[in-house]
Parts: structure tokens; C-alpha cells; sequence
């Protein structure tokens, strides 16, 4: 039986990860989950990519220790990289390559977080568009310097555009972990709900009616916003808009909206 199940909602593909007993993260558990989304990612019929844990009270609970700690032991035996800044590379496969296609999917990503959400996991959730936990969940976040390390998986990157600078400093530095409750409290998520899976679902049925071209364009000019010049960002903003406005789904979404509103309620 493998880690990953895919079960089609409507338009949104639910995507459970389940590594019994404990829930962590491999690297063959991340191959999987990559291999298993890059189709929902580029099928036109899927309209959202909702991501969630297939054990109870586990989400995914983090990377695989065992593993982080054999490949110190490889990389410590190998020649170390020559100084100065590292390459900009893309990896192709496994958990650096499945959190980016999740991060550029050309469609919304939801992590419906049911249970512990920590190190891999939670850095895999940063990578979603949105997340919504369960209040009871008693550990989100990113323990990594108890450990030795730091989050290698984008957490450096990406909880500072959640949460800002000061903020994911003090959740990285000090390796901090936090229940449901404390994490929607201070934006690590976005809602809460008893049942995270329910209300993703509730969420992507929204998107079933809006054109899946306004919300790609939608999505890559937002996730870019931070790291460019504004100047440039409008300028692709303005591109892209006039992209979309020749769309099907463009015209008929803005003929829908010139209706009453009387109309448009029914």
C-alpha cells in the first residue's frame, strides 16, 4: 500500500499522506506525494489541490529523523561545496521539488491541518496558499534548532512572508511549536474548524465557479509581489490583466456580475 491517496472531490483532489506508525515525512514519501500531484497540478478538471493527513491526530509530523541524520553522516564524509554563494538550483525530485510545485501550482493549495504539523510537515504547509487547522492540534511549527539544524525545506523563506521578520525569528530561533489555537492566533494559519478537511472543501467549492485562469494569474503576481520591485510587479499585473480579461471565463464571470442583484443571489 503506498503513502499517498488521492480521491477527487467535485473539482478539488483531496490528498492524504499517511506513513504509519508516526507520520513522518520520507524521502520516498515525498516522491510519492510529488508524482501524485504533479498531474492534479497541470489537469484542467482539477480546481484546487487540498492536502491533508491520513491518520488520526497527524497531519504530518515532521521529516524523518533518521534519514536528516544519515545524510549529515553523507554529506560530512564528501568534499565540502566551495565557498561563496550557493548555485540557484531547482531540484527535480523529492521534498525540495514537491514544496515548490505546491508553492507554483497554477491553482489554490489548501493544508487541511488534523493533527501534528511540525519541522517538513509544517514548512509543506507554508508551501500551501492556505491552511486551516483543527483547534486541538497540539504542535504546529518548526522545532528544528533544538535539533542542531535550521528548517531546510523553505522555512527560513516562507514564515517570514506569513508572519514577518521579528516573528519567524523567534519561532525559528528558539524552535518554537504552537497548539491550533495559538497558531491561527498569531497568523501561522488561516482559520480554524473541528474539521479542517469539511471546511477546505467548503472553500474549494467556491473556486469551482470562478474562472481557473484569473486565480493562476491571481496567485503567481501575489506570491511574486514581495520579491520585486513594485514598478515591476505592476507592470506584469497590468500584462496579465489584460490576459485574462480575453478569457471565456472572464467575459462570462463579468456578464454574470452586470446582472441585478437580485438576480445574481438566485
Amino acid at each position: 500500500m503506498g503513502l499517498v491517496m488521492v480521491e477527487r472531490r467535485g473539482g478539488a483532489a483531496v490528498m492524504r499522506y499517511a506513513n504509519p506508525p508516526f507520520g513522518t515525512m520520507t524521502a520516498a514519501g515525498a516522491q510519492e506525494m510529488l508524482e501524485a500531484f504533479r498531474p492534479l497540478a497541470s489537469d484542467p478538471a482539477v480546481r484546487s489541490v487540498i492536502v491533508t493527513g491520513g491518520l488520526p491526530g497527524i497531519f504530518i509530523r515532521h521529516y524523518d529523523v533518521d534519514e536528516l541524520a544519515a545524510m549529515g553522516e553523507a554529506l560530512a564524509q564528501a568534499p565540502p561545496r566551495p565557498p561563496g554563494p550557493a548555485p540557484a538550483e531547482r531540484p527535480a525530485s523529492g521534498y525540495l521539488a514537491l514544496v515548490d510545485a505546491i508553492f507554483e501550482a497554477p491553482k489554490p493549495v489548501v493544508a487541511a491541518i488534523n493533527g501534528l504539523c511540525m519541522g517538513g510537515g509544517f514548512e509543506l504547509a507554508l508551501a500551501c496558499d492556505l491552511r486551516i487547522a483543527d483547534p486541538a492540534v497540539e504542535a504546529i511549527g518548526l522545532p528544528e534548532t533544538r535539533l542542531g539544524i535550521f528548517p531546510g525545506g523553505g522555512g527560513t523563506q516562507r514564515l517570514p512572508r506569513v508572519v514577518g521578520e521579528a516573528k519567524a525569528l523567534e519561532i525559528i530561533l528558539r524552535g518554537l511549536t504552537f497548539t491550533g489555537e495559538e497558531a491561527h492566533r498569531i497568523g501561522l494559519v488561516h482559520e480554524l474548524a473541528a474539521d479542517p478537511l469539511a471546511r477546505a472543501l467548503e472553500i474549494a467549492a467556491e473556486w469551482e465557479t470562478r474562472g481557473a485562469e484569473g486565480l493562476a494569474y491571481a496567485k503567481r503576481l501575489t506570491r511574486a509581489a514581495l520579491d520585486r520591485p513594485i514598478a515591476e510587479g505592476l507592470a506584469d499585473e497590468r500584462r496579465a490583466f489584460q490576459a485574462v480579461m480575453r478569457t471565456a471565463s472572464a467575459r462570462a464571470g463579468l456578464a454574470q456580475g452586470r446582472q441585478p442583484a437580485e438576480i445574481q443571489k438566485a
